[in-house]
């Protein structure tokens, strides 16, 4: 019999994988496609700027792009991955991320790294803070509706994206403002924590009320 999870989800490694609803098929496309330009364009623009807050913003991108591309690979003929594993594996990324970013803003903290302003990195997380919340809200809605507890992990990922949005937006802005060069980094290790907790989520494979 499937798992409930303490979400209410149904769990569906016991399923074969089931033709997605068109809605589940779009709000994955759309992600896709947003994250390839995210990505692109915060880690271009962390290179540039010698960002640590946009670096983690674009690596949490890159994440955000292997998890919709597992979620979309579960209906796809002859790809058998189970929606737990799906959900591990999206809560392992954020985990490995965190410990990306940490290590990234420690070092730029030691060699006093200072970030150039970045006009470009300003604009994308702007762009993500008006596009995110929505997306991880429709998601959520379409797990509950649709028992896949790899896209309500998805729906955490597009929250997490979010959050890292302002608080990369407000790094970028302090140092654009002020001139405080650590701030960018300390903008990096408020992320971790978040990531740390999303991840577990995920893990766990459990939507958070924060969605």
């Amino acid at each position: 019999m499937p798992e409930v999870i303490q979400t209410g989800v149904m769990c569906g490694d016991a399923r074969a994988p089931a033709r997605p609803p068109k809605t589940v098929l779009w709000l994955q496309l759309m992600t896709l496609v947003w994250m390839l330009v995210e990505c692109g364009v915060s880690i271009y623009a962390a290179k540039a700027a010698h960002s640590a807050a946009l670096l983690a913003f674009g690596s949490d991108s890159f994440v955000e792009l292997l998890s919709a591309s597992l979620v979309m690979a579960q209906f796809i003929p002859g790809v058998a991955i189970a929606e737990r594993r799906t959900s591990r594996i999206a809560g392992g990324l954020l985990f490995l991320l965190a410990l990306i970013v940490l290590a990234t803003a420690a070092v730029s903290l030691a060699l006093r790294v200072k970030p150039e302003i970045s006009v470009a990195g300003m604009a994308i997380t702007v762009a993500a803070l008006m596009v995110m919340p929505g997306l991880a809200w429709l998601k959520r809605r379409e797990a509950r509706r649709s028992g896949n507890i790899a896209l309500a992990a998805d729906a955490v990922q597009s929250a997490t994206c979010a959050y890292l949005a302002l608080v990369t937006l407000a790094g970028l802005a302090v140092n654009a403002v002020f001139h405080i060069a650590w701030m960018d980094s300390l903008a990096a290790l408020v992320a971790v924590p978040i990531l740390i907790k999303e991840g577990n989520l995920a893990w766990q494979g459990q939507n958070c009320g924060c969605c």
